[in-house]
This record gives structure tokens, C-alpha cells and sequence, in this order.
């Protein structure tokens, strides 16, 4: 894991938002970062090669939207400058109150 990957889990792994995640979630062929199972939601982290790979990620998100899931993406650098704002987007997609 990624320093930002690792500082997202110690958020998500507690069950502050009121879901269990899990990480690195098999999707085949693809392996998700974190995904709460019960809300169909997947998280994905992108480091500074996502911005040259912005095709290949666009085709994974529609890849992993047409098996149903919903996609939310942050850099790297917005879970390492601004935890809480990564945690409060999250928490308004599954519907969620921080606890």
C-alpha cells in the first residue's frame, strides 16, 4: 500500500463512516483499491502516473460502473493534504454521518 492508500484505511477501517470497507478488492480482471460491498462502492487512489494513464483509468471506471459499482477517485495528494475533505466526499456518497 501507498502512504495514501494506508492513511485512507486507518479512516476506513474503523468504521467511522457506519460500512465496513475492504481493501484491494478483487474486481476481475482489476484489483480495487477499497470498496464497501454493501453500498457498491469502489474508491480508487491515483498517484502522479494516473495523469498519464488517464485513458486506462477512464476505461477501468466504466469497466467497474457497467458491474454496477460507483467510482469515486482522489490524488494522492488530497488524501495526504486533506483527510477530512476525502472522508466527508465519501461520506456523502454512501449516505453516510461521520462518527
Amino acid at each position: 500500500m501507498t502512504d495514501a492508500e494506508r492513511k485512507l484505511w486507518l479512516r476506513l477501517n474503523v468504521r467511522q463512516l457506519g460500512v465496513k470497507f475492504r481493501k484491494q478488492v478483487p474486481v476481475t480482471p482489476y484489483i480495487a483499491d477499497f470498496a464497501c460491498l454493501e453500498r457498491g462502492l469502489i474508491i480508487e487512489l491515483d498517484g502522479g502516473q494516473h495523469d498519464e494513464n488517464r485513458a486506462k483509468d477512464e476505461n477501468r471506471t466504466r469497466y467497474l460502473e457497467a458491474k454496477g459499482y460507483r467510482v469515486l477517485r482522489f490524488w494522492n495528494t488530497d488524501v495526504m493534504r486533506n483527510i477530512e475533505g476525502v472522508v466527508e466526499a465519501i461520506a456523502r456518497e454512501i449516505g453516510g454521518k461521520i462518527e
